[in-house]
């Protein structure tokens, strides 16, 4: 198992709306950001390189939305098509974290925090993307690294 190094970026991948969280350098902390935008391909990675140069991040998650029952569907083979093409482009190891229930999860927590329903669709993508980080951080199975030539790699 190797050392984690932070801040880590962690990615929420959205139709519409990439949910953003990070770390602090300790790995201690996690910050939910403002979401981005999902338009095309070159505007979400220059965004992204934006991001890792602003929090200076070592790491980048990516959540893998797998269905209930562990299995992959559509968007879980896209996430894995957009980590990859992100180890492709991004000189920082990328990483799939398990993200079954984190938008329900997530929902509960900003209610819990006292946000008002209004507030919570502008809210939600980076609190998933924050839950994300944290069960990444937290969790004690083999963490998924994707490499660039798109073979998984257990760590």
């Amino acid at each position: 198992m190797i050392k984690l190094v932070g801040p880590i970026l962690a990615l929420d991948l959205g139709q519409k709306l990439v949910g953003v969280a990070v770390s602090d350098e300790l790995l201690v902390t996690t910050k939910r950001l403002p979401p981005l935008e999902r338009s095309n391909w070159k505007k979400l990675l220059q965004d992204l390189r934006d991001l890792v140069e602003r929090f200076d991040a070592e790491t980048i998650v990516v959540g893998l939305p797998l269905k209930l029952d562990g299995t992959a569907g559509d968007a879980a083979k896209e996430a894995r098509r957009l980590a990859t093409n992100l180890a492709k482009s991004i000189a920082l190891p990328v990483y799939l974290q398990d993200e079954r229930l984190t938008s329900r999860a997530a929902m509960e927590n900003l209610r819990a925090e006292g946000v008002k329903p209004d507030d919570i669709p502008k809210l939600i993508d980076g609190e998933a993307a924050a839950m994300i980080l944290r069960d990444f951080l937290e969790t004690n199975q083999a963490r998924i690294r994707v490499s660039p030539s798109d073979t998984e790699t257990q760590e």
